[in-house]
């Protein structure tokens, strides 16, 4: 019988699962555009020049571009009014082409954030931040018309993994708007029993132990130890975080809120970072625009 200390957790490869999850989506608006000559149209739009949400915003729209999704690219300057975005969210609310509206976050600090968010369509709220779409998400028996892309994804990891949540004990790690609150409450939605651990949790180790599904979205570079995990547990790490490693090239490296050396001694299955979860995030982002895509086209 092998040792404990031979025990290896499964990768869940993230980028596997996106590209098959990918693969399904390209057919799907390719009998759209066959059936009903319309393919799904994803706008995005991008304030200013941050380096991180222009690399992301390129990535989406390569992505949309292999799916066979149209891309509506808005580039606006730092410097624009919040009166001007929100005029340009509802020229695209209008336009029957666009199916899914994205504005990339942050937004300046000029900018209301909450104000831009809610003037987008609920219809065409692919993110699903728009508070309806949240406040669906947390009511019993109401279904949001989007699903928030990288909860949506971590969900999705589980499934096509082959772990139930059902009657489960999950630990979500951070309460963020993007992916603590929103996975709670999908988790919540499929049955598990949801524990949110946060900045003021008293000693989070004992509580993360007892989890058999460990959401970790926390933003705090490998904070969870191998020890912290129950054996067999599976573990999500929605975590990037970069730490100096002057023997990369770029000076640094990503790593998650999940010490992957260690985690991988005892959980059952695991996520990696990279290619984990940000894959999927993407993935789930088209889902969201062809499903939204849809509902207009096929109506």
């Amino acid at each position: 019988m092998a040792s404990p200390s031979d025990h290896l957790a499964s990768i869940i490869d993230g980028k596997a699962i996106a590209q098959t999850i990918r693969s399904e989506i390209a057919a799907e608006v390719h009998q759209l555009s066959l059936k009903y000559g319309k393919v799904p149209g994803l706008a995005v739009v991008i304030v200013g020049n941050r380096k991180d949400s222009q690399s992301y915003v390129s990535m989406k729209r390569k992505a949309c571009a292999e799916v066979g999704i149209r891309s509506f690219d808005l580039d606006l300057p730092e410097q624009v009014s919040e009166a001007e975005v929100i005029n340009k969210v509802h020229e695209l609310n209008a336009n029957p082409d666009v199916h899914g509206i994205l504005v990339q976050l942050p937004l300046p600090k000029h900018i209301n954030e909450e104000k831009v968010l809610t003037e987008i369509s609920i219809e065409k709220d692919v993110d699903g931040f728009h508070p309806l779409n949240i406040g669906k998400l947390a009511m019993k028996g109401r279904e949001p018309l989007f699903l928030p892309c990288t909860p949506k994804g971590c969900l999705e990891l589980l499934s096509r993994s082959g772990i139930s949540i059902k009657g489960k004990k999950a630990v979500v790690v951070g309460r963020s708007n993007i992916v603590g609150l929103p996975v709670s409450l999908l988790l919540l939605k499929a049955d598990a029993t949801v524990t949110v651990v946060h900045s003021h949790t008293h000693q989070p180790e004992s509580i993360i132990r007892e989890a058999d599904i460990v959401i970790a979205a926390a933003g705090q570079a490998l904070m969870i130890k191998g020890s912290w995990i129950k054996p067999g547990a599976a573990v999500i790490d929605v975590g990037t975080n970069a730490v100096d490693d002057p023997s990369k090239k770029s000076g640094y490296r990503l790593v998650g809120d999940v010490h992957f050396q260690e985690a991988c001694k005892t959980a059952g299955w695991i996520t990696p970072v990279p290619g984990g979860v940000g894959p999927m995030t993407v993935a789930m982002l088209l889902q969201n625009t062809l499903n939204g895509a849809k509902r207009v086209i096929e109506h």
